[in-house]
């Protein structure tokens, strides 16, 4: 015989509750993000694009600084600013070339400037009298004798790359020891990251690259020194910003009016006007009027005729505290 017995709904919420229980909890997963041990050393994005605006500058720099010194025109551009570990750093250099390691006063550890040999001989023959023309094929290691002709070039470059960072904080660049092989260089440990910046130098016909690497641990101890430069370029801006923005705005088109402004009426007054009345706009020939710039008052003018023209003649600027929007 069929059960026929309804259920009641506690006796249906009862059931639902039981499987509830039943059910097995599932832990959320949290969500893992990567971490490198190997380079526990790396620097914020923001810092790698501080770093980059500043050897943009040093770039520039040292293009002028070596043009005169040479009396050549010298090009020097910045290709990259990226980290890399010590080992992947020195395998992207050729062998042999001229590699000078840096002490930084007053911070600790040295940095490691190379130039490729493409560029050095060109330099050398150019230092001792010579054009510097068809000498970027030679490849082979730079004596003594050729390093000492070499040390008025690295002061320019140090001299340029001091006051490049002297923005951020006064660091001493010095020449501690000469390398010629990657492969002995023992300043960092395999492991450790540096901050790689790649610049491209031109010299008439020949080219090569002028590679640096600063430990990333260095870089890193800066960081507040960074915050508060930026911070104070922000607030504080310089010439060079200046005359870079008036360059965007200067096609930018503003609207000028010059206006009477005298007395006012209401629209029901104007309404009444008939043919025949009389305005009196109380308004002096000589009194000066208001040049308005996009709807503020910008200077002090007076009508004038130029030719068959009416014109406005400036006879006074308005302070930035003292511009109004003007009431309509």
């Amino acid at each position: 015989m069929p059960n026929d017995r309804v259920l009641t709904q506690e006796e249906i919420d009862g059931v639902f509750r039981s499987m509830k229980k039943q059910e097995p909890t599932e832990v959320p997963q949290k969500s893992a993000q990567p971490y490198d041990f190997r380079r526990p050393d790396r620097i914020a994005k923001d810092q790698l694009r501080a770093i980059h605006l500043l050897h943009e500058n040093f770039s520039r720099s040292l293009s002028s600084s070596l043009s005169a010194y040479l009396r050549a025109y010298v090009a020097v551009n910045l290709v990259s600013v990226e980290q890399l570990s010590f080992a992947e750093f020195t395998q992207c250099l050729p062998s042999p070339s001229c590699m000078i390691s840096l002490k930084m006063k007053p911070y600790d550890g040295n940095s490691l400037l190379e130039i490729n040999p493409s560029l050095v001989f060109p330099i050398l023959e150019m230092l001792l009298g010579g054009a510097g023309k068809g000498m970027s094929k030679v490849s082979r290691e730079v004596t003594e004798i050729e390093q000492s002709i070499l040390e008025s070039i690295f002061r320019i470059i140090l001299n340029d790359l001091k006051t490049a960072w002297a923005v951020v904080t006064p660091i001493e660049f010095t020449v501690d020891t000469h390398e010629t092989e990657p492969q002995m260089l023992q300043m960092l440990a395999p492991n450790e990251a540096v901050v790689a910046i790649s610049m491209e130098a031109r010299i008439g016909d020949n080219a090569g690259m002028m590679n640096m690497g600063i430990p990333s641990i260095t870089v890193k101890m800066l960081r507040q020194k960074f915050d508060q430069q930026w911070s104070m370029r922000r607030a504080h801006s310089s010439e060079h910003d200046q005359a870079k923005v008036l360059r965007l705005v200067q096609n930018s088109r503003l609207e000028l009016d010059a206006r009477l402004r005298g007395p006012t009426m209401t629209f029901g007054t104007l309404m009444e006007l008939e043919p025949g009345k009389v305005l009196m706009f109380d308004y002096p020939t000589e009194r000066e009027i208001d040049l308005v710039m996009n709807g503020r008052v910008k200077f002090k003018t007076q009508i004038v005729a130029q030719g068959r023209k009416r014109a406005a003649k400036l006879c006074e600027a308005f302070v930035e505290r003292d511009f109004v929007p003007l009431r309509e």
